[in-house]
């Protein structure tokens, strides 16, 4: 088991830990319910030091990027620029999803997924080799996500004095590094905020002083409420390497168009052209009850499906999820739930974000 430098933070705070993909981990520290809600209506962190920062450096780091992504690094032009985006098997089977920072044309920065962390640093540096790009995981640094409306004006007195005014003028999707640290504007929760990186031995202090400044500590319970609601795909449940990402609601991240050859291009474009037989649609019940993983899907005439991920959604007071059905379902479906069959209306994602309700209830 593995421990995040901020592991005693959340020991002295109460947090119940639990083992999240070999790393003990906050769940929740006291109200999961009142951490999102924070998070919505005010400002909260989260310790995603468990993710994991690779640094990609070479002449041929473009070259790289542009075979391994299913996205187009060549979009990347402006530094600090961040693109989401999928690395695929020849299949199409997503390995990982991960966001990739343009910094300068021999330095890219990824930042891939926990669980998924091993096999993508071998997957990279075998391709890395022969092209001379060095692929090196930043196990030095922690990273702390400080999301919600009051988020970046909480957090901005914070960063060091040379980061706060090029950090305040960032843009959406951004990256900057600064001294030691890489303050980005990106999230996992559909508000606005900071993921900041930052040397291992720092983050206990920056911490502590963010809690000062009332910005409220959240476990990975809030998070998953909160990125659910946001219409944000979790590795492992909405996508993995048995689906590509035209079945995971992913074919936004997806560039077929030009002479780009990258892994995986070959089976999607016979998927486009053989037509979808399943899709990944939102999914809001309309009745009393918990959609959770894995409960079976009912459709008219079309077949059966599966929920991926599903949640009692805090700022809806709905129950919310993500379900893998056939591509010929229409805009209901019957959920089963511990043997009954449930009604649930088939929405478009997000549910909500910015702290206001997306959809129609």
């Amino acid at each position: 088991m593995r421990r995040t430098p901020l592991y005693d933070q959340h020991v002295a705070a109460g947090a119940r830990i639990v083992d999240f993909g070999g790393w003990e981990m906050p769940v929740v520290y006291g109200s999961q319910i009142e951490e999102h809600h924070a998070v919505r209506r005010d400002a909260g962190m989260f310790d995603v030091s468990h993710m994991c920062t690779v640094d990609l450096r070479g002449a041929g780091v473009r070259a790289l990027l542009s075979h391994l992504l299913a996205n187009d690094v060549g979009r990347l032009t402006t530094p600090g620029k961040a693109l989401y985006s999928c690395m695929l098997r020849p299949d199409a089977g997503v390995i990982d999803d991960l966001i990739v920072y343009f910094l300068d044309e021999r330095w890219f920065r990824l930042v891939v997924n926990a669980g998924t962390a091993d096999k993508d640093l071998a997957w990279i540096r075998e391709r890395a080799a022969v092209l001379g790009v060095a692929v090196v995981p930043r196990r030095d640094l922690a990273m702390i996500a400080v999301q919600g409306p009051q988020a970046r004006a909480k957090a901005a007195a914070l960063l060091p004095e040379a980061c706060r005014l090029p950090a305040a003028a960032l843009g959406n999707f951004f990256g900057l590094p600064c001294d030691e640290w890489f303050v980005a504007r990106t999230g996992y929760t559909g508000e606005d905020g900071y993921e900041i990186t930052l040397p291992a031995e720092e983050a206990p202090a920056l911490w502590n002083a963010l809690l000062a400044a009332g910005v409220k500590p959240c476990g990975l319970g809030a998070r998953d409420t909160l990125r659910l609601e946001a219409g944000m795909n979790l590795y492992g449940n909405d996508m993995d390497e048995t689906v590509s990402p035209f079945e995971s609601g992913l074919a936004w991240t997806v560039v077929l168009e030009g002479t780009r050859d990258f892994i995986g291009k070959a089976a999607l474009e016979a998927q486009r052209a053989a037509g979808p037989t399943r899709k990944l649609v939102g999914l809001l019940l309309l009745e009393r009850g918990v959609l959770r993983s894995h409960q079976r899907v009912v459709t008219d005439a079309a077949g059966e499906g599966e929920v991926t991920s599903g949640t009692f959604s805090p700022t809806l007071e709905r129950s919310i999820g993500f379900a893998r059905v056939p591509a010929a379902t229409g805009g209901s479906v019957n959920v089963d739930i511990r043997g009954r069959l449930l009604p649930a209306r088939v929405v478009k994602p997000p549910f909500a974000r910015n702290g206001s309700i997306k959809i129609e209830l």
